[in-house]
């Protein structure tokens, strides 16, 4: 009886010691978060010294904060800031404020009446410049609070007075950024000697401030003015003398605002009239701001001067006569108006006496002419752009070439005016000023047309050893008209030496020529007996038509005769069998022509099929009921439903080839039902319903099939251009797809329980992590895979491995195809390489051991950011592969989603016996973690990263983007 009462006894302590422990996990959760503001005040309580507590903050300035965290922190951080002598701790804790207010999630409405009491008994301007810097973060975190606002500009109005330059500064800072726009200040809490009446009162008390002694100050004045503006407050035209007073000023960053300032002023109020000092003469705001702007093209400081060059190029509402001026060194009217007969013979009768030649100098003016004040436009105006073209520092040369393009585009007359010192630029000493010239007159070439002095000049840039100045020429020359036969002929000769000297132009000069040819027919025409060396009588010998030369002179003539059909009958009949041959090899190039009698023969037709707009309306309507009659898959069998795929991923394949418009869109919704095709082939019957050991090959075909599909996915995502989030929530939802037949045949295999317990666990937070990013795309995805998966979501979490391979078995054959969104617009990322072309059979030659620089040139469309994802590939017979990463340098951009990659691959082996060939390859690279939509936003307030989460393990890899292209090379052995 005792041994039976001593069990219970034990079995009932055994339970009293269990609920504790069951308890225990939740007290853990609940301190896993230990608190910041505690631990701050541990260490500020531990600090014996202001320099100890310094060293305290700047370690708790590296950790980020959580939101729910901050009001406990700034508490802390005041209670110190009350107790702190030292003005460095108090400078950073009133630094710490303000990042503390701006951490994500945060309202800082709490801690305003505290840092507002901070002000009124801190004797440190440094300290007291920083507290107002935290109220003015404040007062841009909560810009709907009317109250806040002006409490704010109430404190800015009160320290506007301070004797320090800091504290006046950010009080106008203040003014600036969070005066009143569209509502007035209230009238009962006028500060005193300050009315707070209304909106004219921020402006007139901040230009109060344009007359500061320090220049710091009157620059915080005139930005405070210009933020006024940005935020929608008209600016009064009163404050443009002071503004203009503030030109002539000593220090550059005043006059470099004052210049903002004015311009701003032209464009609110151009046709005011102003009136010009010590004259009668009267002038529109924008001429007179015009004027004024230009002179400051002199300015001692050449930044002032890059800023004045560039704001003159926005001011297109200036006269003609004015603008004409900056062109011209001469002083216009000679500094005055010039009075007319009538006017004189009036003044001089109504003096009542002539003069009668006794006295010397009796009929001499009786004003004293001040040059300064009489001009009608400032003497710096006259030849402002001529001053500007000629400066010693590039960067005015540079912004003087930018504005002149501006004015030009604008109007045409002063487009033909300032053609001559464009073209003068084409030989600054400085590379980045030619080329910025030949871009400003490849823009306004609709306006001008060019002489042969003028074409003589541009044509010798062609000599120049920089390929950017070169291609950029050729682009000018492309859309430049000429004026006579004589400057066609000088054209070509210069691009036939230029090819000559640098064969690695060829496809650029045909281009050049291509355009050329097609603007000018009619100067083109007499030129032709000479170009193709033709005879009335005699038979002249046939070409070669190998030579580069000859082809660009074809190139030529073929685009002129588009237009000009009685050049035909000056072909001879090599010229006949050669348009037909170039035709079919540089289509890109030739055009098609209307050749009479001679169709038959040579299969030539004029007729563009499919070129017109209606044929892209059908293509886009047929590839729309393409897809609507893939919708219709989920009611027919398996083998019916293959075959609608097939058929109709090959209709999606042709039409784009012959529709290049919808090209990218067809590419990707062949793409996509090509991932569909597969997961339907590797989930058919015969392959689930037999056993594990029957169906080895089946497994080898789904394994390679879910390979295929998740390959397939990434090109889907990275490959093309313009998706919408729908169509990326469909290519992550056939991806998780072929990771659950990833999981379903890896358990099938029987690899262990310890792999497939981790690889469940991998799965099930790639499902989390879909829900997570596509969260407002899941009303779109209802009755699909992921949709089922998420309700049985809290079942899947808890099961055991088997069974949850046997639920996503289940509910991936019964899922069924998702219907793809035909996206908007989109592009499919293509390269193609130009240089080397791969036709060559002569071997490049090189010595054992040393490199071999082979140059790449390639053009690139549709690409983002081909700066970090563009690589090289290079795969030698021996099957080694060498990815080279190109420099950034490597990049240009000549037009809108187009780049160009010109660079060199060395390369390098041991001794062969006989030349063989190398492959060379563009691919693009791409991580999953690059994507907009994965990326993790910031936690926390500052720059750190210290405590972010670790990114989940990103899925890198390359797609090919280009053919490859052979190329042979022989390395010798080395000679001893």
């Amino acid at each position: 009886m005792a041994a039976h009462l001593k069990k219970r006894v034990y079995e009932e302590f055994s339970k009293v010691v269990q609920i504790p422990h069951e308890e225990a996990p939740a007290k853990k959760l609940r301190l896993s978060k230990p608190s910041k503001s505690a631990a701050l005040h541990i260490d500020l309580c531990k600090a014996t010294n202001s320099t100890d507590a310094l060293q305290y903050l700047l370690q708790f300035a590296r950790k980020p904060v959580e939101a729910e965290s901050v009001e406990g922190v700034v508490r802390i951080l005041l209670e110190h800031y009350y107790k702190e002598t030292d003005n460095s701790v108090r400078l950073k804790i009133a630094s710490l404020l303000g990042l503390l207010s701006k951490t994500q999630g945060f309202s800082p409405d709490c801690i305003v009446d505290d840092a507002i009491s901070t002000l009124g008994n801190e004797k440190s301007h440094q300290v007291l410049a920083q507290l107002l810097d935290t109220l003015l973060v404040i007062g841009t975190q909560l810009p709907e609070s009317p109250t806040v606002r002006l409490r704010l500009i109430e404190v800015a109005y009160k320290h506007l007075s301070d004797t320090y330059f800091g504290v006046r500064n950010k009080c106008l800072q203040l003014l600036g950024c969070l005066g009143m726009v569209d509502a007035p200040l209230a009238k009962d809490s006028e500060a005193p000697g300050t009315s707070l009446g209304g909106v004219k009162d921020v402006q007139s008390i901040i230009s109060n401030y344009f007359g500061d002694q320090d220049p710091r100050v009157r620059t915080a004045a005139i930005k405070a003015m210009l933020q006024l503006h940005e935020r929608g407050m008209k600016t009064h035209q009163i404050i443009y003398d002071q503004a203009c007073r503030l030109l002539s000023d000593d220090y550059e960053q005043v006059r470099s605002a004052a210049v903002q300032m004015v311009w701003v002023l032209s464009q609110l109020y151009p046709e005011s009239i102003v009136p010009i000092p010590s004259s009668n003469e009267e002038i529109r705001l924008v001429d007179d701001a015009f004027g004024k702007i230009s002179h400051m093209v002199s300015d001692g400081s050449w930044m002032v001067r890059v800023q004045a060059a560039k704001t003159l190029g926005s001011m297109l509402q200036v006269s003609p006569h004015f603008l004409e001026q900056t062109l011209d060194k001469k002083l216009m009217s000679d500094l005055r108006r010039k009075r007319t007969a009538h006017e004189r013979a009036k003044e001089l009768f109504a003096s009542g006496e002539f003069s009668s030649g006794r006295k010397w100098a009796d009929d001499a003016p009786k004003e004293k002419l001040d040059t300064n004040t009489v001009n009608l436009i400032a003497s710096g105006a006259c030849g402002a752009f001529v001053h500007g073209l000629e400066d010693e520092m590039f960067e005015v040369r540079i912004a003087a070439v930018e504005a002149l393009c501006q004015l030009a585009r604008s109007s045409p007359s002063f487009a033909e005016k300032c053609l001559d010192f464009l073209v003068d630029m084409f030989n600054d000493e400085i590379e980045e000023v030619r080329l910025q010239s030949i871009h400003v007159l490849r823009e306004i070439s609709m306006h001008i047309t060019l002489r042969e002095d003028q074409l003589d000049t541009v044509l010798a840039v062609l000599e120049d050893s920089s390929r950017d100045i070169r291609e950029a020429l050729h682009e000018l020359l492309c859309y430049t008209n000429v004026s006579t036969k004589e400057c066609i002929q000088l054209a070509l000769l210069e691009l036939l030496k230029n090819l000559n000297k640098y064969p690695t132009d060829r496809n650029s000069v045909w281009k050049c020529l291509k355009f050329l040819g097609s603007r000018h027919p009619t100067l083109v025409l007499p030129l032709v007996p000479e170009l193709l060396s033709t005879h009335p009588y005699f038979d002249t010998p046939e070409p070669d038509m190998d030579d580069p030369a000859y082809i660009a002179v074809l190139v030529l003539v073929f685009n002129a005769a588009k237009s000009c059909p009685t050049m035909l009958a000056l072909f001879s009949d090599h010229t006949f069998r050669h348009y037909a041959y170039l035709r079919d090899s540089l289509s890109h190039l030739v055009p098609p022509l209307r050749l009479p009698g001679r169709k038959q023969v040579y299969g030539l037709d004029s007729v563009d099929s499919g070129s017109g707009s209606g044929s892209v309306e059908s293509a886009h309507l047929f590839l729309q009921q393409s897809l609507n009659r893939v919708s219709t898959i989920q009611n027919l069998e398996a083998p019916g439903a293959q075959d609608l795929l097939d058929f109709t991923i090959r209709d999606l394949q042709r039409l784009g080839e012959l529709q290049t418009e919808l090209a990218g869109a067809a590419d990707f919704c062949a793409t996509y039902l090509r991932c569909q095709l597969l997961l339907m082939k590797a989930l058919q019957d015969k392959l689930w319903n037999m056993a594990v050991p029957l169906c080895l090959k089946q497994n080898v075909t789904a394994t390679a099939a879910a390979q295929q599909i998740l390959e397939e996915t990434y090109k889907l995502e990275f490959l093309y251009s313009g998706l919408e989030s729908r169509q990326v929530a469909t290519i992550h939802h056939i991806r998780l797809q072929a990771k659950a037949l990833q999981l379903i045949l890896t358990a099938r295999t029987r690899q262990g329980l310890d792999p497939l317990i981790g690889s469940c666990e991998k799965f099930l937070q790639e499902v989390e992590s879909f829900q997570r990013l596509f969260l407002t795309e899941l009303p779109h995805l209802q009755d699909s895979f992921v949709d089922k998966l998420l309700e049985l979501m809290p079942r899947l979490s808890s099961c055991k491995p088997v069974e949850l391979v046997k639920i996503l078995q289940t509910t991936l054959r019964q899922s069924g195809l998702l219907q793809l969104k035909l996206p908007e617009q989109i592009h499919r990322a293509t390269a193609t390489i130009i240089e080397p072309t791969g036709e060559s059979d002569n071997p490049l030659r090189f010595t054992t051991g040393l490199v071999l620089a082979l140059d790449i040139d390639a053009t690139l469309e549709h690409i983002q950011d081909p700066q970090n994802t563009i690589k090289v590939q290079v795969l030698y017979p021996d099957g080694q592969s060498h990815v080279i990463h190109p420099k950034p340098g490597d990049f240009r951009k000549p037009g809108p989603d187009r780049h160009r990659l010109i660079t060199q691959v060395y390369l390098s082996h041991s001794a062969w016996t006989e030349p063989s060939q190398i492959e060379v390859r563009l691919l693009l690279a791409y991580s999953s973690s690059s994507t907009s939509l994965s990326s993790p936003s910031k936690l926390g307030w500052s720059d750190s990263i210290d405590s972010l989460p670790p990114p989940e393990a990103a899925v890198e890899g390359t797609i090919p983007l280009s053919k490859p292209v052979k190329v042979y090379i022989m390395p010798k052995p080395a000679r001893r």
